[in-house]
């Protein structure tokens, strides 16, 4: 158990709203982090949340006071990262007028997938979210080229193997069949890179296009495309009490 007002550093820096606590970890590894002006590259390493002072790349860091909650409709064109190395439009320019408060994407969505992204500045939410022990299921309407065969279907549901892991088991369904192409309804429980991708690739089944509609309970519902709004608190506390 923490002693009172002290804290681990990767959870300091994830309350700070600025990233994930996996992604603090890095950080802390690389060697981006100073507690009281010293270099801090130990995971374990406890800082005091009244009296230290932390910088992440040199700029003083402290933890947020007040938390934000965003649902956003992702288009396709967009890059799931804060800022993009190539000038890519990125999540964050189409809340940057509605919110001021500095949040993170919570898990990626490809360039050219569409749909639910949940964006915020809680690090302990981030981390239960991605984190793969907490098993939530994410929810994919895919259009693909072909139509799947019952043992298509059957690898989908025992795991399969892509790249170099086996996938877990997936739920799949066909919704509608269009000439040559498919409408799929996929639900997985990671988020491996670009696995709805991969997996519909390697039944010989690539992508057309493809939308995530759901994250747990929490739902797309009717928000449009390139719009957001704040979850509502029975959605916060739905993903609090994952």
């Amino acid at each position: 158990m923490e002693e009172e007002g002290r804290i681990r550093l990767q959870k300091y820096i994830a309350l700070s709203g600025i990233t994930s606590r996996r992604k603090a970890e890095e950080l802390i590894l690389s060697g981006r982090v100073k507690v009281n002006n010293k270099i801090v590259q130990t995971l374990g390493e406890k800082v005091d949340i009244n009296r230290d002072r932390v910088e992440v790349d040199g700029k003083h860091i402290s933890i947020v006071k007040h938390n934000v909650y965003i649902i956003l409709n992702k288009p396709v064109g967009y890059v799931t990262t804060v800022s993009d190395q190539f000038n890519r439009p990125t999540v964050l320019d189409l809340i940057k007028d509605g919110v001021k408060e500095r949040v993170y994407p919570v898990g990626r969505l490809d360039y050219d997938t569409e749909g639910l992204l949940i964006l915020t500045n809680d690090g302990d939410l981030t981390y239960k979210i991605t984190h793969p022990r907490h098993n939530i299921q994410k929810v994919y309407i895919a259009v693909v080229e072909g139509i799947p065969t019952q043992k298509d279907l059957d690898k989908f549901r025992k795991g399969m193997k892509i790249d170099n892991y086996f996938t877990s088991p997936a739920q799949i369904k066909i919704l509608q069949t269009m000439g040559g192409k498919s409408k799929l309804r996929i639900t997985i429980h990671e988020g491996k890179n670009r696995q709805v991708r991969k997996m519909c690739e390697s039944i010989g089944c690539p992508v057309i296009r493809l939308k995530r509609i759901a994250i747990g309970n929490i739902s797309l519902g009717d928000l449009p495309s390139g719009k957001w709004r704040y979850l509502k608190k029975h959605e916060v506390n739905y993903l609090k009490n994952l």
